[in-house]
């Protein structure tokens, strides 16, 4: 089978997850703090409810593949196939009432991102791809549903180029200076998106986005939507970015060679 078989399934996934997560956005909902005291880090009941039917279907559908999820950790992820989800990636603007949130369903095959959907059940986008081409699908301007190219732009130079991160509050501490450094070095910053950032940058609206200390399900979704748009995006060593940590993906890859450099040089 190849990624396009698995599309329709894909699809599917990303129904479920969000005939279960709406209810609960905008809502009154329990939530714990699940970072035993350091940096906040929310989990719902939306979260879990979501992965879970996730999960249960994958079990139905593909008794033999694997799972790696955010709530309830990795299954068989040694397997030829396996699905990394994150349910709610953007947490903290899910309990904030923004809209700057996504489910995450990447699917590894032998261990390599082959197809990544970026679900916005609240906007009604969906941002996906396959590492060879990318697309975005939701409502135009006159409200009638429309499908488009994803495409990233050129950026020559960062210092002329827009760079998104969560937050560096994020970043940990021993890496931070390196960021600030390659921040200090671009045109305009912009805070906040979690996954919506990535897909900006594969829409072509923002050149680089920087972070640290990622999971595998943060950003395996993210890798084949990304490079199918024309995009790049690697660890900050320039390694394989699928396992997580310290994340930088740019549009154009002059702009990400010479965001590698500042990020060396500041080391």
């Amino acid at each position: 089978m190849t990624a396009v078989d698995f599309v329709p399934f894909v699809e599917r996934l990303a129904k479920l997850s969000a005939e279960t997560i709406m209810p609960f956005f905008r809502t009154t909902f329990a939530m714990e703090d699940k970072s035993g005291g350091g940096v906040f880090d929310p989990v719902t009941e939306a979260d879990r409810a979501a992965e879970s039917a996730m999960r249960r279907l994958i079990g139905e559908v593909f008794p033999n593949h694997g799972v790696i999820g955010e709530e309830f950790g990795a299954y068989a992820a040694n397997s030829e196939y396996v699905w990394v989800l994150d349910p709610i990636d953007g947490t903290k603007s899910f309990i904030s009432g923004l809209p700057l949130w996504g489910t995450l369903i990447g699917l590894l095959h032998k261990g390599a991102p082959c197809y990544g959907m970026m679900n916005q059940p609240f906007t009604r986008e969906k941002f996906y791809g396959d590492g060879r081409a990318a697309h975005w699908e939701g409502r135009g301007a006159d409200g009638v549903p429309a499908t488009r190219r994803l495409l990233v732009r050129p950026c020559a130079s960062i210092d002329r180029a827009t760079l998104m991160t969560t937050s560096p509050k994020l970043i940990p501490e021993a890496l931070r200076p390196r960021y600030e450094f390659l921040e200090a070095k671009t045109r305009l910053t912009r805070y906040g998106g979690d996954c919506y950032a990535y897909c900006m940058l594969a829409a072509g609206h923002v050149d680089l986005v920087v972070e640290a200390g990622l999971n595998a399900y943060d950003i395996v979704a993210l890798i084949p939507i990304i490079e199918g748009a024309g995009g790049v995006i690697t660890n900050w060593e320039g390694g394989d970015p699928s396992k997580g940590g310290a994340i930088v993906a740019a549009g154009d890859k002059r702009a990400h060679e010479q965001a590698l450099a500042a990020l060396r040089e500041s080391a």
